[in-house]
């Protein structure tokens, strides 16, 4: 059965309808992974009836009652009851456990019962999410998946946040607009409180969303901020794979996945195998700088190391992007995700990892977004140190070919969010690379191949998102976007996780960690970022832990030519996709239009417009319309509370 989710968890009301909600659950499809791993555990209601439903595949689920009071922790590792009773015990509110969470890393879903109230959490940089939906007799639930709550309210698929998944990526709060009417996300940093019913009363009051987080004032200087980031760093991949004794790390050759490399060995594991994906660009550097890290990682004869051993794919054995489109399947995830074509060459790596006998895998995704610094910071900055602001965008300004008066003029502009927003998708043509990068995000082109239905649906959601005074992230533009991007990048890495499950590894992002989030931020932003330094601060941060030669790589590889060269290679598969393609059917996309550019892969509309996102969106769909057919039912059974 295609798509059907293997790990999830439910939080359910205390009543009978909740009880039988509990029954109605999808059961996992572990018989298709290594090893077949899974289980259920059940936190129970002081009643008896289930509270908590975990069908964790690779997290680990830790809980403690106290009384009225419970906790239950899902994440990478398993949290020990002492450290769960030093959380719980003493907090009178929530507000004080959210101070006591913030000693560990910020990987959980937070799942509390505290004070009479019933409260739920994913995490601030959007990696851990909540959704809820109102089920007819029980009220009230809520998911870090929103398929199974659509599963269990039987709500049908949205065409209008359909729609919007079709470009390249969705701004903040577009973001949040769930694929199936009724199911609704709760925003990244905010948590969900589930108020009980009050005495003598049958239903309880609807749930309501707090905000738990904020970011940093941008205060440390870039000596304090490296010290944290890098204690944060260390304590997210302890978090993830401390005490495993073999692990495994791909390492492009990059400095983000050369950070994690020496961060893994510096856990001891016994065997620490590293993966390099040879690239077909005979003039990539990637390779070169992952042998020089391997060196580096060995180190001298007589020094205690963990057995090291370095894979090399040949580049002729990476597929190309859109290769074995139907494979896509295999995972249902929470939306379409434009990495989704490159699903083929992530399950290769993933399965050569699991094959070296990996228990956990670590990928340097998030580094770009934390610590390359996008162009519209300098906004902020100008508020406060005008002249810095203008010595540092005058250095980008030469380096990207901006024209002065159109980057003055975007440096000077103080339209709002609102403002932006209702006018960031436009038929024009997408702006060019020399079109000064400073407002709340970047302005979308819709495809050609878009039918004037989506279109509209797309204008629309944009419009009414905007109608309704949408607030920011962030009162300050840069920070805004800086947010939204880990954000974006944190939904995108989904793919890759379900790609591990698929396969039986635990796959982590240890950057996408709230911990290490929050000491990205806190540093001052003329420090944090420079346009004559490559990530200065995670480069200041790693120092002594990754050789001072490694540090000093400034360039960064990139895949593009494997993208156009996979629409050519896999013309004939992307041509059976929009045969019959379910995006057309519900009127969409223009089947026609996408049947002739897959005939064409080398058209000026491809080199212009990217088809990544509508591929996702045709493979989701196909996916998620045959996820559960009939429903799966399983008896559940409470495990005691500890």
């Amino acid at each position: 059965m295609p798509g059907l989710l293997r790990d999830y968890f439910v939080v359910l009301p205390d009543s009978v309808a909740g009880h039988a909600v509990a029954g109605q659950l999808p059961v996992p499809d572990t018989t298709r992974t290594a090893g077949g791993a899974g289980g259920t555990v059940t936190v129970a209601h002081p009643s008896g009836r289930p509270w908590v439903v975990a069908r964790p595949l690779v997290r680990k689920v830790s809980h403690l009652r106290r009384g009225d009071d419970a906790l239950v922790l899902i994440g990478p590792d398993q949290v020990p009851e002492a450290v769960l009773a030093g959380l719980l015990e003493g907090a009178r509110d929530r507000a004080g456990l959210e101070r006591r969470l913030a000693r560990l890393p910020g990987l959980h879903h937070v799942v509390a019962h505290l004070s009479g109230e019933t409260w739920i959490r994913g995490t601030a940089s959007g990696l851990r999410r909540i959704y809820h939906a109102r089920h007819a007799e029980a009220g009230t639930i809520a998911s870090d998946r929103p398929a199974v709550l659509a599963h269990l309210t039987g709500a049908p698929l949205d065409d209008g946040a359909l729609a919007l998944r079709m470009l390249d990526f969705l701004p903040h709060p577009l973001s949040r607009r769930v694929l199936w009417r009724g199911v609704h996300e709760t925003g990244a940093g905010y948590g969900l409180a589930l108020p009980v019913a009050a005495p003598g009363t049958a239903t309880a009051p609807g749930p309501r969303e707090y905000r738990w987080w904020e970011p940093p004032p941008p205060e440390l200087s870039l000596a304090e901020g490296a010290r944290r980031l890098g204690d944060a760093v260390a304590a997210s991949v302890r978090a993830h794979i401390g005490g495993l004794d073999r692990i495994s790390c791909e390492l492009s050759g990059g400095l983000d996945s050369t950070t994690l490399t020496f961060a893994a060995r510096a856990t001891a594991p016994a065997e620490l195998s590293l993966l390099t994906v040879a690239a077909r660009d005979r003039y990539s550097e990637d390779e070169t700088w992952a042998r020089r890290a391997v060196e580096a990682a060995r180190g001298p004869a007589d020094t205690p190391a963990p057995a090291l051993a370095h894979h090399i794919i040949p580049a002729d054995q990476a597929p190309y992007f859109y290769a074995d489109l139907a494979a896509t399947s295999a995972e249902l995830n929470d939306e379409p995700l434009p990495v989704a074509p490159g699903r083929a060459r992530a399950h290769l790596l993933l399965s050569r990892a699991h094959a070296t006998g990996s228990r956990y895998h670590l990928t340097g995704y998030g580094g770009d977004e934390l610590f390359l610094g996008l162009p519209h910071a300098y906004q902020d900055l100008f508020h406060g140190n005008p002249l810095t602001a203008w010595n540092h965008l005058s250095g980008l300004r030469h380096q990207l070919g901006w024209p002065l008066l159109p980057t003055l003029k975007a440096l000077l502009d103080r339209s709002t969010f609102p403002h932006w927003l209702a006018g960031a998708v436009t038929t024009e043509p997408q702006p060019v690379t020399r079109t000064p990068l400073l407002s709340w995000g970047v302005r979308q082109s819709l495809r050609p191949w878009f039918t004037d239905h989506a279109n509209a649906l797309i204008t629309e959601e944009f419009r009414a998102a905007a109608a309704g005074q949408a607030e920011p992230i962030d009162r300050w533009r840069g920070r805004h976007v800086d947010i939204d991007a880990v954000r974006m990048g944190a939904r995108h890495f989904q793919a890759m996780e379900d790609i591990g499950m698929t396969i039986g590894l635990p796959v982590a992002a240890p950057f996408y960690d709230d911990r290490v989030l929050e000491a990205a931020l806190a540093v001052r932003l003329a420090e944090r970022i420079s346009p004559w330094r490559y990530k200065p601060l995670l480069v200041e941060a790693m120092r002594g832990v990754v050789p001072d030669a490694l540090l000093a790589r400034t360039t960064k590889d990139h895949m593009s030519s494997d993208e156009h060269q996979g629409l050519r290679e896999h013309a004939p598969d992307l041509a059976d996709v929009w045969t019959g393609s379910r995006l057309a059917e519900h009127g969409l996309v223009d089947a026609r239009h996408l049947l002739r550019l897959a005939a064409e892969p080398f058209s000026p509309v491809l080199v212009e417009h990217s088809i990544s996102s509508t591929v996702a969106g045709e493979t989701w769909l196909r996916t998620a319309e045959n996820a559960w057919n009939p429903p799966d039912r399983t008896p559940t059974t409470s495990e005691a509370t500890r």
